[in-house]
């Protein structure tokens, strides 16, 4: 993992890599995308090379280009696919975002993504990523409340489960107090898990009535 600078003329580009396991090669990738430059014109001054699963939205070398793009490093970045660089549509997105806000495009060979200015339909495609990135969202959103209704009307109780006293806590707490206990630990564990800081109010209340 890492980046490789070259030296800076023209449009400066940056190649991104990812492959999922050590056994993997980006060479392919990087064939495609070195030659991609080349016929553009583009002067590569950086590249990044990810070994990790896709699903992984943090990533060393990706995080690495990220603040390069933040400082205006470059002008563009090259990928041969989306799924190379974002583990989904809406991640993908917020990607392009970020590269629109700090004047970067973004180009895909393999899918036929182009955001440069050098492509009229550019920003049209970043549009429709959004569009597309927000309508996933809304959905991932509707399914999780209707998820979450059908549990309610199956009786399902919600939230984080709230941890009860037993009813002869009180005994619990006197055979502790007169056992010389000293563990607040313990003395939680017994009251079915309890935090220390109420076992010890709890305590201190017993020694107060005794």
């Amino acid at each position: 993992m890492g980046d490789t600078e070259h030296s800076l003329s023209g449009m400066k580009a940056a190649l991104y890599y990812r492959v999922s396991t050590d056994d993997q090669t980006v060479a392919p990738q990087q064939q495609e995308l070195r030659t991609y430059a080349l016929q553009r014109g583009w002067d590569v001054i950086a590249e990044y090379t990810d070994v990790v699963s896709g699903s992984k939205s943090s990533r060393v070398s990706l995080d690495l280009m990220m603040a390069r793009i933040r400082q205006r490093h470059f002008d563009v970045i090259m990928v041969v696919k989306m799924d190379r660089l974002a583990r989904s549509l809406s991640h993908f997105a917020q990607l392009v975002a970020e590269f629109d806000k700090h004047g970067v495009a973004l180009v895909c060979p393999g899918q036929g993504i182009d955001t440069s200015k050098a492509n009229p339909a550019g920003r049209l495609q970043m549009h429709v990523l959004a569009a597309v990135a927000e309508f996933e969202r809304s959905l991932i959103i509707e399914r999780t409340k209707a998820g979450l209704a059908a549990a309610r009307a199956r009786g399902v109780k919600l939230g984080k489960p709230s941890k009860r006293l037993p009813s002869n806590h009180e005994e619990i707490v006197h055979a502790w107090l007169a056992a010389g206990g000293k563990q607040l630990r313990d003395l939680a564990m017994q009251l079915g898990g309890i935090s220390v800081s109420t076992a010890f109010r709890l305590a201190k209340q017993a020694q107060q009535v005794i």
